[in-house]
Protein backbone atom coordinates (compact mmCIF):
# COMPACT_ATOMS: atom_id res chain seq x y z
CA UNK A 1 0.00 0.00 0.00
CA UNK A 2 1.48 3.76 -0.63
CA UNK A 3 1.24 4.67 2.91
CA UNK A 4 2.89 1.53 3.97
CA UNK A 5 5.92 2.12 1.99
CA UNK A 6 5.84 6.12 2.79
CA UNK A 7 5.85 5.07 6.44
CA UNK A 8 8.69 3.04 6.00
CA UNK A 9 10.47 5.44 4.22
CA UNK A 10 10.28 8.05 6.78
CA UNK A 11 10.21 6.29 10.03
CA UNK A 12 11.93 2.87 9.94
CA UNK A 13 15.29 1.77 8.28
CA UNK A 14 14.57 1.12 4.40
CA UNK A 15 14.07 -3.01 4.05
CA UNK A 16 15.37 -5.23 1.67
CA UNK A 17 11.55 -5.02 -0.08
CA UNK A 18 11.23 -1.39 -0.31
CA UNK A 19 14.58 -1.27 -1.87
CA UNK A 20 13.23 -4.07 -4.31
CA UNK A 21 10.27 -0.82 -4.71
CA UNK A 22 12.43 1.76 -5.21
CA UNK A 23 14.96 -0.27 -7.96
CA UNK A 24 11.49 -0.79 -9.77
CA UNK A 25 10.44 2.60 -9.15
CA UNK A 26 13.58 3.46 -11.31
CA UNK A 27 12.88 1.13 -14.13
CA UNK A 28 9.45 2.57 -14.56
CA UNK A 29 10.49 5.80 -14.70
CA UNK A 30 13.44 5.27 -16.91
CA UNK A 31 10.83 3.67 -19.52
CA UNK A 32 8.92 6.54 -19.93
CA UNK A 33 7.73 9.58 -17.98
CA UNK A 34 4.52 10.68 -17.75
CA UNK A 35 2.22 13.61 -19.38
CA UNK A 36 1.19 16.46 -16.85
CA UNK A 37 -0.62 19.37 -16.88
CA UNK A 38 -1.19 22.02 -15.08
CA UNK A 39 -4.15 24.00 -12.70
CA UNK A 40 -3.86 27.65 -12.17
CA UNK A 41 -5.95 30.45 -10.52
CA UNK A 42 -6.05 33.89 -11.72
CA UNK A 43 -4.51 36.58 -9.59
CA UNK A 44 -6.42 39.15 -7.45
CA UNK A 45 -3.52 41.63 -7.00
CA UNK A 46 -0.21 42.95 -8.64
CA UNK A 47 2.08 40.93 -6.10
CA UNK A 48 0.52 37.84 -6.64
CA UNK A 49 -0.02 38.47 -10.64
CA UNK A 50 3.96 38.87 -10.42
CA UNK A 51 4.39 35.73 -8.30
CA UNK A 52 2.02 33.22 -10.69
CA UNK A 53 3.88 34.51 -14.03
CA UNK A 54 7.14 33.42 -11.66
CA UNK A 55 5.33 30.31 -10.92
CA UNK A 56 4.79 29.47 -14.92
CA UNK A 57 8.23 30.01 -16.03
CA UNK A 58 9.44 27.92 -13.54
CA UNK A 59 6.97 24.87 -14.55
CA UNK A 60 6.78 25.97 -18.75
CA UNK A 61 10.59 24.28 -19.28
CA UNK A 62 8.69 20.53 -18.12
CA UNK A 63 6.13 20.78 -21.24
CA UNK A 64 3.40 20.36 -19.67
CA UNK A 65 0.10 19.03 -22.34
CA UNK A 66 -1.91 22.17 -21.27
CA UNK A 67 -2.07 24.59 -18.47
CA UNK A 68 -5.51 25.27 -17.16
CA UNK A 69 -6.73 28.84 -15.18
CA UNK A 70 -9.69 28.42 -13.35
CA UNK A 71 -12.91 30.76 -13.28
CA UNK A 72 -14.81 32.26 -9.77
CA UNK A 73 -18.15 31.26 -9.10
CA UNK A 74 -21.11 32.95 -11.18
CA UNK A 75 -18.17 34.30 -13.38
CA UNK A 76 -16.26 36.87 -10.50
CA UNK A 77 -13.24 36.43 -11.85
CA UNK A 78 -14.01 36.50 -16.04
CA UNK A 79 -12.07 39.31 -16.89
CA UNK A 80 -9.21 38.04 -15.01
CA UNK A 81 -9.52 34.32 -16.24
CA UNK A 82 -9.43 35.88 -19.50
CA UNK A 83 -6.78 38.20 -19.71
CA UNK A 84 -4.40 35.19 -17.88
CA UNK A 85 -5.09 32.26 -20.44
CA UNK A 86 -4.96 34.88 -23.37
CA UNK A 87 -1.70 36.39 -22.23
CA UNK A 88 -0.57 32.34 -21.75
CA UNK A 89 -1.34 32.25 -25.20
CA UNK A 90 0.55 35.73 -26.65
CA UNK A 91 3.92 35.30 -24.57
CA UNK A 92 4.41 31.45 -23.71
CA UNK A 93 5.15 28.08 -25.33
CA UNK A 94 1.97 26.79 -23.43
CA UNK A 95 -0.94 25.77 -24.53
CA UNK A 96 -3.88 27.68 -22.37
CA UNK A 97 -7.42 25.85 -21.35
CA UNK A 98 -9.97 28.60 -19.88
CA UNK A 99 -12.24 27.30 -17.23
CA UNK A 100 -15.89 28.16 -18.00
CA UNK A 101 -18.90 27.98 -15.64
CA UNK A 102 -22.18 28.18 -16.70
CA UNK A 103 -24.11 29.41 -13.36
CA UNK A 104 -25.56 32.48 -13.29
CA UNK A 105 -24.85 33.12 -17.25
CA UNK A 106 -27.15 33.61 -19.99
CA UNK A 107 -26.86 31.73 -23.62
CA UNK A 108 -26.03 34.53 -25.08
CA UNK A 109 -23.20 35.50 -22.42
CA UNK A 110 -21.39 32.02 -22.89
CA UNK A 111 -21.42 32.05 -26.51
CA UNK A 112 -20.12 35.75 -26.41
CA UNK A 113 -17.19 34.20 -24.24
CA UNK A 114 -16.71 31.62 -26.63
CA UNK A 115 -16.64 33.08 -29.44
CA UNK A 116 -13.89 35.97 -27.86
CA UNK A 117 -12.11 32.89 -27.01
CA UNK A 118 -11.75 31.19 -30.26
CA UNK A 119 -11.04 34.61 -31.53
CA UNK A 120 -8.26 35.19 -29.54
CA UNK A 121 -6.86 31.25 -30.79
CA UNK A 122 -7.55 29.76 -27.21
CA UNK A 123 -8.99 26.24 -28.38
CA UNK A 124 -9.38 24.66 -24.86
CA UNK A 125 -12.02 24.77 -22.49
CA UNK A 126 -12.52 23.04 -19.27
CA UNK A 127 -16.14 23.42 -18.76
CA UNK A 128 -18.12 23.59 -15.46
CA UNK A 129 -21.95 24.04 -14.21
CA UNK A 130 -20.17 25.74 -11.27
CA UNK A 131 -21.56 26.26 -7.81
CA UNK A 132 -25.24 27.27 -7.41
CA UNK A 133 -25.69 30.20 -5.18
CA UNK A 134 -29.11 29.91 -2.95
CA UNK A 135 -31.92 30.65 -4.83
CA UNK A 136 -30.61 31.22 -8.07
CA UNK A 137 -33.34 30.39 -11.24
CA UNK A 138 -31.07 32.94 -13.70
CA UNK A 139 -29.36 29.74 -14.92
CA UNK A 140 -32.56 27.64 -15.02
CA UNK A 141 -34.79 30.27 -16.92
CA UNK A 142 -32.23 31.58 -19.37
CA UNK A 143 -29.09 29.53 -18.97
CA UNK A 144 -27.34 25.70 -19.41
CA UNK A 145 -28.53 23.87 -16.25
CA UNK A 146 -26.12 21.48 -16.18
CA UNK A 147 -22.58 20.76 -17.54
CA UNK A 148 -23.55 18.36 -20.34
CA UNK A 149 -25.80 20.98 -21.88
CA UNK A 150 -22.30 23.91 -21.66
CA UNK A 151 -20.46 21.43 -23.45
CA UNK A 152 -22.92 20.96 -26.39
CA UNK A 153 -23.63 24.47 -26.66
CA UNK A 154 -19.43 25.27 -26.87
CA UNK A 155 -19.24 22.50 -29.58
CA UNK A 156 -22.26 24.63 -31.58
CA UNK A 157 -19.82 27.66 -31.57
CA UNK A 158 -16.54 25.78 -32.24
CA UNK A 159 -15.01 22.38 -32.17
CA UNK A 160 -13.44 23.03 -28.72
CA UNK A 161 -10.92 20.81 -27.24
CA UNK A 162 -13.01 20.20 -23.73
CA UNK A 163 -12.31 19.09 -20.53
CA UNK A 164 -14.83 18.34 -17.93
CA UNK A 165 -14.70 17.43 -14.32
CA UNK A 166 -15.31 13.69 -12.71
CA UNK A 167 -15.61 12.56 -9.13
CA UNK A 168 -14.21 9.31 -7.93
CA UNK A 169 -16.21 9.81 -4.35
CA UNK A 170 -18.81 11.47 -5.96
CA UNK A 171 -20.06 14.80 -6.20
CA UNK A 172 -21.27 16.19 -3.34
CA UNK A 173 -24.87 16.76 -4.56
CA UNK A 174 -25.47 13.90 -6.63
CA UNK A 175 -28.30 11.54 -6.07
CA UNK A 176 -26.20 7.78 -6.27
CA UNK A 177 -22.57 7.33 -7.50
CA UNK A 178 -24.56 5.59 -10.34
CA UNK A 179 -26.11 8.99 -11.12
CA UNK A 180 -22.93 11.13 -10.87
CA UNK A 181 -21.62 8.19 -13.42
CA UNK A 182 -24.42 8.95 -15.81
CA UNK A 183 -24.21 12.75 -15.36
CA UNK A 184 -20.04 12.21 -16.49
CA UNK A 185 -21.22 10.20 -19.63
CA UNK A 186 -23.72 12.62 -20.54
CA UNK A 187 -21.19 15.38 -20.45
CA UNK A 188 -18.71 13.33 -22.97
CA UNK A 189 -21.52 11.93 -24.94
CA UNK A 190 -22.50 15.62 -25.43
CA UNK A 191 -18.86 16.20 -26.94
CA UNK A 192 -16.31 16.66 -24.48
CA UNK A 193 -12.91 15.14 -25.05
CA UNK A 194 -11.86 14.07 -21.86
CA UNK A 195 -12.36 14.16 -17.74
CA UNK A 196 -9.91 15.55 -15.18
CA UNK A 197 -10.93 13.84 -11.59
CA UNK A 198 -11.36 16.14 -8.36
CA UNK A 199 -8.42 15.38 -6.14
CA UNK A 200 -8.36 12.51 -4.11
CA UNK A 201 -5.17 10.47 -2.01
CA UNK A 202 -6.74 6.67 -1.88
CA UNK A 203 -5.31 5.06 -5.32
CA UNK A 204 -7.85 2.39 -4.96
CA UNK A 205 -10.93 4.99 -5.01
CA UNK A 206 -9.90 5.91 -8.21
CA UNK A 207 -9.66 3.10 -10.25
CA UNK A 208 -12.56 1.38 -8.75
CA UNK A 209 -13.90 4.54 -10.72
CA UNK A 210 -12.37 4.27 -13.56
CA UNK A 211 -13.40 0.40 -13.57
CA UNK A 212 -16.94 1.53 -13.31
CA UNK A 213 -16.38 3.83 -15.65
CA UNK A 214 -15.31 1.92 -18.19
CA UNK A 215 -18.44 -0.96 -17.40
CA UNK A 216 -20.79 1.67 -17.63
CA UNK A 217 -19.51 2.20 -21.66
CA UNK A 218 -17.33 5.38 -20.71
CA UNK A 219 -14.23 5.07 -23.20
CA UNK A 220 -12.51 8.82 -23.11
CA UNK A 221 -9.50 8.83 -20.99
CA UNK A 222 -9.79 10.24 -17.47
CA UNK A 223 -7.01 12.25 -16.11
CA UNK A 224 -6.55 11.48 -12.43
CA UNK A 225 -6.50 15.30 -10.09
CA UNK A 226 -3.41 15.23 -7.83
CA UNK A 227 -3.63 18.16 -5.27
CA UNK A 228 0.26 18.13 -3.35
CA UNK A 229 -0.65 19.12 0.26
CA UNK A 230 0.95 22.20 1.71
CA UNK A 231 -1.67 23.41 4.03
CA UNK A 232 -3.58 20.93 5.97
CA UNK A 233 -6.00 23.36 7.10
CA UNK A 234 -6.42 24.42 3.64
CA UNK A 235 -6.67 20.66 2.66
CA UNK A 236 -9.36 19.60 5.31
CA UNK A 237 -11.32 22.59 4.22
CA UNK A 238 -10.97 21.61 0.57
CA UNK A 239 -11.98 18.39 1.01
CA UNK A 240 -14.99 18.60 2.80
CA UNK A 241 -16.40 20.93 0.20
CA UNK A 242 -15.56 18.86 -2.60
CA UNK A 243 -16.45 15.39 -0.27
CA UNK A 244 -13.05 14.29 -0.55
CA UNK A 245 -11.65 11.86 1.83
CA UNK A 246 -8.36 12.57 3.73
CA UNK A 247 -6.87 8.92 5.03
CA UNK A 248 -5.71 8.69 8.77
CA UNK A 249 -2.14 7.61 7.30
CA UNK A 250 -2.13 10.92 5.61
CA UNK A 251 -2.83 12.64 8.38
CA UNK A 252 -0.43 10.80 10.65
CA UNK A 253 2.23 11.63 8.38
CA UNK A 254 1.11 15.47 8.62
CA UNK A 255 0.41 15.42 11.71
CA UNK A 256 3.06 17.96 14.03
CA UNK A 257 4.49 19.91 10.74
CA UNK A 258 3.05 23.59 10.36
CA UNK A 259 5.80 24.74 12.02
CA UNK A 260 8.18 22.72 10.19
CA UNK A 261 7.57 23.92 6.51
CA UNK A 262 11.00 22.21 4.54
CA UNK A 263 9.78 18.71 6.33
CA UNK A 264 6.49 19.09 5.36
CA UNK A 265 7.28 19.82 1.55
CA UNK A 266 9.53 16.51 1.36
CA UNK A 267 6.96 14.63 3.10
CA UNK A 268 4.17 16.47 0.72
CA UNK A 269 6.35 15.75 -1.99
CA UNK A 270 6.66 11.67 -1.01
CA UNK A 271 3.13 11.45 -0.77
CA UNK A 272 2.14 12.61 -4.24
CA UNK A 273 5.02 11.12 -6.22
CA UNK A 274 4.09 7.50 -4.57
CA UNK A 275 0.44 8.26 -5.71
CA UNK A 276 1.71 8.80 -8.97
CA UNK A 277 4.26 5.83 -8.89
CA UNK A 278 1.20 3.22 -7.82
CA UNK A 279 -1.30 5.00 -10.81
CA UNK A 280 1.63 4.55 -13.11
CA UNK A 281 1.61 0.94 -12.12
CA UNK A 282 -1.84 0.69 -13.02
CA UNK A 283 -0.98 2.19 -16.51
CA UNK A 284 -2.20 5.94 -15.96
CA UNK A 285 0.11 8.05 -17.51
CA UNK A 286 -1.01 11.85 -17.34
CA UNK A 287 -1.89 13.23 -13.94
CA UNK A 288 -3.00 16.95 -13.73
CA UNK A 289 -2.00 18.65 -10.78
CA UNK A 290 -3.28 21.65 -8.93
CA UNK A 291 -0.84 23.76 -8.52
CA UNK A 292 -2.53 26.35 -5.97
CA UNK A 293 0.25 28.94 -7.69
CA UNK A 294 2.93 27.39 -6.01
CA UNK A 295 5.93 25.69 -8.28
CA UNK A 296 8.17 24.32 -5.86
CA UNK A 297 6.27 21.37 -4.74
CA UNK A 298 5.17 20.61 -8.12
CA UNK A 299 8.35 20.79 -9.95
CA UNK A 300 10.02 18.37 -7.37
CA UNK A 301 7.14 16.21 -7.80
CA UNK A 302 7.63 16.20 -11.67
CA UNK A 303 11.27 15.45 -11.12
CA UNK A 304 10.68 12.10 -9.10
CA UNK A 305 8.45 11.10 -11.72
CA UNK A 306 11.18 11.82 -14.41
CA UNK A 307 10.15 15.05 -15.97
CA UNK A 308 13.09 16.90 -16.39
CA UNK A 309 13.77 20.57 -17.86
CA UNK A 310 14.70 20.90 -21.01
CA UNK A 311 17.73 22.18 -21.41
CA UNK A 312 17.05 24.84 -24.47
CA UNK A 313 13.11 25.71 -23.30
CA UNK A 314 12.35 29.53 -24.23
CA UNK A 315 11.02 30.92 -21.07
CA UNK A 316 12.57 34.87 -21.39
CA UNK A 317 9.19 35.97 -23.03
CA UNK A 318 7.73 34.86 -19.85
CA UNK A 319 9.12 36.68 -17.15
Amino acid sequence: MPQELLLSLVFEPIPASTLAQLANLRELYAKRAPKVSFEFFPPKSDDAEKKLWEVIATLAPLKPRFVSVTYGAGGTTRERTHATVVRIRKETPLTPAAHLTCVQATKEEIREIAETYWAEGIRHIVALRGDVPQGDTRSIGNGYRYANELVAGLKEVADFDISVAAYPETHPEAISAESDLDALKAKLDAGANRAITQFFFDVEVYLRFLDRARVAGITTEIVPGILPVTNVAQLRKFAAMCGTNVPEWLSHLLDGLDEKPELRTLIAAMIAAEQCRMLMLSGIDHFHFYTLNRAELTQAICHILGIREAVSSPTSAIA
